[in-house]
């Protein structure tokens, strides 16, 4: 029977809602998770490197590159001093993503096979100790605006137990209950289309971070002395030696199948979910960890077990709690800065956090 004209606008009507309905309908999952990998690429940071080549344990700089935890082709970390000196140490940095509706939390861990000591005692060497494994790294900041990649707001980097916070230029965030530390400079990458990136710096053999610029012996350092800057890049490479200008890094997902999460309760890789695993074993290959110690090899100390992974980083005088730059970024972020439009009490309501089950 043919169509009415009442039936025909009825049955558009149908199809069109429907047609609406196939527009809206969600993402599937893997775009999205392109779409976070693709924003922690697009902010990941620039960092420098400053590389100490002298002591019993540097390996003539070595001890200062950028790599992965399983660097050697094996999730033991108890074998990582050891064979620093074996492997290439090509480079990769952890990240996570964690986003509320208004703000993407993206974190970087920078891991070394070492903390090490040259046995020079340095007032800008906090730590005089050694020990297996090390994570340092940042937390970016950056507002869902709308815009295709957001505005970044801030950062705080992870200097051992202590945590500093910078803004750059233009950032509408000023201190909260912890004072701002700095200005954030940006750095373009010379591998892509040159946007500003956060820019950091890491001191030699302890590897705390920083923004570039705070500290004058880092900032004459990369001006003048030896070091390596990394870049986002597409291939993880291995410096050409201590003073490499430009070393591409590769973003690994702390999520990824087989991972860092995943395998926290790997007993070779972490001595507890909380700490990488690090032992003061003998070593064939050279200076035993501990060696390398202020007063030198008969003085010197091992820690074992002293790594953490970014959901057991912790600043001890603040006021979130421990792994929250990691875990639970919005609530240590509310705290350490003021914006305009700060809510009155943290905005907790996760769409996409993997450390608490929230992927969805």
């Amino acid at each position: 029977m043919p169509l009415t004209r009442r039936r025909s606008l009825a049955l558009a009507a149908v199809l069109a809602a429907l047609w609406s309905v196939t527009l809206t309908w969600p993402a599937p999952a893997h775009a999205a998770a392109a779409d976070r990998a693709a924003l922690a690429q697009w902010w990941a940071p620039v960092d420098f490197q400053d590389v100490d080549s002298t002591g019993e344990t540097a390996l003539g700089g070595k001890s200062d590159y950028l790599t992965s935890y399983d660097y050697d082709g094996d999730l033991n970390g108890r074998n990582n001093w050891e064979n620093t000196s074996q492997f290439p140490l090509a480079a990769r940095v952890y990240y996570s993503v964690v986003q509320t509706k208004s703000f993407s939390y993206l974190l970087y861990m920078y891991s070394h096979p070492r903390d090490w000591s040259d046995g020079v005692l340095d007032n800008s060497q906090e730590d005089l100790t050694e020990h297996e494994n090390d994570a340092e790294g940042v937390l970016v900041v950056v507002a869902d605006d709308g815009s295709a990649h957001g505005t970044l707001k801030a950062a705080i980097t992870v200097a051992h137990s202590n945590f500093y916070s910078w803004l750059p230029s233009g950032s509408d965030f000023t201190s909260g209950q912890e004072s701002v530390d700095g200005v954030l400079k940006l750095q373009g990458d010379p591998h892509d289309d040159g946007h500003g990136r956060p820019f950091t710096t890491q001191q030699p053999n302890t590897h705390a971070a920083w923004a570039e610029g705070y500290l004058s012996k880092e900032r004459d350092q990369y001006a003048n002395g030896d070091g390596i800057v990394y870049y986002p890049g597409s291939t993880a490479e291995v410096p050409d030696g201590s003073n490499d200008r430009d070393v591409q890094y590769t973003l690994t997902d702390i999520f990824a199948s087989n991972g860092m999460w995943e395998n926290r309760n790997l007993t070779t890789l972490f001595a507890t979910p909380n700490n990488f695993a690090g032992d003061d074993g003998s070593n064939p290959y050279g200076a035993e960890c501990g060696e390398g110690g202020v007063l030198g090899p008969a003085n010197g100390s091992c820690d074992t077990d002293a790594a953490n992974p970014p959901w057991a980083w912790d600043d001890a005088d603040d006021l979130p709690g421990r792994g929250y730059l990691a875990t639970n970024p919005a609530e240590l972020v509310w705290d350490y800065f003021n914006w305009t439009g700060r809510p009155s009490s943290p905005d907790l309501a996760y769409t996409w956090n993997q450390y608490n089950g929230i992927t969805s």
